[in-house]
């Protein structure tokens, strides 16, 4: 069976393929998501959602499912869960590429009150691995803080179960859009020993869609960044200023202005802005070691 825009959420979260985890496709937070069917999705601060795109994500985790392969992983230990019932709902979705390729972490926004993967990371996620990367989208709990922290230790599960995840750690890039790509930024800069974790290599990229971060510390890795000129939460000139000091410190960064675009808008499927993705890893490998 094939599910179709018509296909209830309900009945994707309950699909006994996907166990537990079959919640966390959507926002654990009801408040934050609307609609009884694929086609009827609705995220708060994102009005680009794509029927299609929804419909092909799921079947993607039930085809995997189906033939055997694992999409979710854990994160944090049984023990870790069960000290703190909050970790219970992160983890990482994998979208497999290429054995022994590169790796990304795609991170979506929602304010750091949800995590709008349907639309922010998962269809990012998906595109990468069909370019040959091993891609994986993070469900952290909302909250820069505690986001940070998840993205800290994604890296590190990472990088200690690299061979079982059959990806090379080396030259790996961190996505996000909004708050994702604060964390994305933050993790960057910081590393993982900032937020909990043991000191891993930073990322090659830092790869950032509409977000108005500003600061910068001068260690910055290579950094890539995307918004449109009608983003009322994310102001486009705060992200050039960013760009331009960034690469007035002598690292490599660019950005990409959309007229007339808002926030949220994705991979940007029938705008201004589609192929946005394609440019952004061309970044990304310019940016790996030989």
């Amino acid at each position: 069976m094939i599910w179709d825009e018509n296909t209830g959420i309900n009945e994707v979260i309950a699909y006994s393929g996907f166990g537990d985890w079959g919640r966390l496709i959507f926002p654990v937070d009801e408040g934050y998501y609307s609609g009884s069917t694929l086609k009827d999705l609705r995220l708060t601060w994102y009005s680009n959602i794509q029927p299609a795109k929804t419909v092909e994500i799921v079947n993607y985790f039930k085809e995997m499912v189906d033939v055997g392969e694992t999409v979710f992983y854990d994160i944090y230990t049984d023990a870790e869960k069960a000290a703190d019932p909050w970790k219970a709902d992160t983890g990482l979705f994998f979208f497999r590429g290429n054995p022994g390729a590169k790796f990304a972490i795609c991170n979506a926004g929602g304010g750091f009150a949800y995590v709008g993967a349907m639309h922010d990371s998962f269809p990012h996620a998906l595109e990468l691995s069909r370019k040959g990367y091993n891609a994986f989208a993070l469900i952290y709990r909302p909250g820069a803080q505690t986001a940070c922290e998840d993205l800290a230790r994604a890296i590190a599960f990472i990088h200690e179960h690299a061979d079982e995840l059959e990806v090379d750690v080396s030259d790996y890039s961190l996505w996000g859009g909004s708050a994702g790509a604060r964390m994305a930024a933050w993790l960057g800069s910081y590393g993982t020993a900032a937020f909990g974790e043991a000191e891993y290599p930073r990322p090659g990229a830092v790869i950032m869609q509409y977000t108005g971060l500003g600061e910068v510390y001068g260690n910055e890795p290579p950094t890539y960044n995307c918004v449109g000129t009608n983003d009322g939460i994310a102001s486009y000139r705060t992200m050039e200023r960013r760009i331009a000091t960034i690469q007035g410190n002598g690292t490599d960064a660019m950005i990409e202005v959309f007229p007339g675009l808002s926030h949220g808008f994705g991979l940007g499927t029938g705008t201004v802005a589609e192929g946005w993705i394609d440019n952004a890893v061309s970044f990304w490998e310019r940016n790996m070691n030989p």
